[in-house]
């Protein structure tokens, strides 16, 4: 017969585990929490097709079978003929991007979220409300195809705790998304815009819509910046010095509004959504509109 396990064994396991699971619950709980403030439901099903569910009654169009006609109903109405739809149930997949590079990094104050951190609590948050729908989802960083249930949220947790990207700026990705599938893009799209508009019109060509969440820190909508000053970036690949941070102001803002109007009229063109978030908000305003800008795709 063999030995039991010593109880060192045990411990060191469990503490192994422990440590594996230390940063999930945080996470998730705060997701959870930003979930709960949005009104939840069975997310995008308010749709006719094949279903059991009741959704409503139509007047008749030039064309419905008379199988499809609600005599019951049709009855009550004088000279008019009723069609009972039904919901459409089958599951969607939704597949969320998240820039992992060293620009999200970034907060102006010690009192606000990091962008990394205020995106992968509304990315989480939006996954939780899906999922709870009914939805598949998928994390194509890392090319975690859509599912469905409790584990792939567990995944999902797992996926967006990881390091981030070693890159100042990342670039938006499709792996594992299926055709004609949906996706949330969330960055500050700071970087190059090639790869970006590349990034939305492969989308738009494989039949994929969804919603893009442009993410700054509430510094970066105003440049406070005056007289002798040294910018950086996170990464430290980037180092610019000057002596009148004022005169850069309105060019700054000016590149700024040109890369939202660039952001805008790519998703426009493409069929996506498009809004700006500041980290100095309320992020449930943020879930509410990714929310409903997937419910407005497909």
């Amino acid at each position: 017969m063999s030995a039991s396990p010593q109880p060192t064994v045990f411990a060191s396991l469990r503490g192994d585990a422990e440590t594996l699971a230390a940063p999930l619950p945080p996470l998730l709980a705060a997701a959870e929490q930003l979930a709960a403030s949005v009104m939840t439901g069975a997310h995008g099903r308010r749709r006719v097709g094949q279903g059991d569910e009741f959704w409503q009654y139509r007047p008749s169009h030039p064309g419905d079978e008379a199988r499809m006609i609600d005599w019951r109903r049709s009855a009550r109405a004088d000279d008019a003929l009723f069609v009972r739809e039904k919901e459409w149930q089958a599951a969607q997949s939704v597949m969320l991007w998240l820039d992992m590079g060293q620009s999200m990094q970034f907060a102006s104050a010690k009192t606000l979220p990091t962008k990394a951190a205020e995106a992968r609590r509304l990315a989480l948050a939006l996954a939780v409300l899906l999922i709870r729908g009914g939805e598949r989802v998928g994390l194509t960083n890392l090319g975690i195809p859509p599912r469905s249930g409790q584990v792939q949220l567990m995944r999902l947790t797992a996926a967006l705790t990881a390091d981030g990207d070693d890159s100042e700026y990342a670039a938006p990705e499709l792996r594992a998304a299926p055709l004609r599938s949906r996706a949330v893009f969330v960055s500050d799209f700071m970087g190059e815009f090639g790869p970006i508009e590349h990034a939305l019109t492969t989308a738009a060509d494989r039949g994929i819509d969804g919603a893009v969440l442009q993410v700054l820190d509430p510094q970066e909508e105003v440049f406070p910046f005056d007289g002798r000053t040294i910018f950086e970036s996170v990464g430290g690949t980037l180092h610019h010095e000057t002596l009148k941070a004022g005169d850069l102001r309105d060019r700054y803002l000016d590149r700024l509004a040109e890369r939202k109007d660039a952001l805008r009229n790519i998703c426009r063109l493409t069929g996506w959504q498009y809004n700006t978030h500041h980290t100095g908000n309320a992020a449930s305003a943020a879930l509410l509109w990714l929310y409903q800008a997937l419910e407005r795709t497909h």
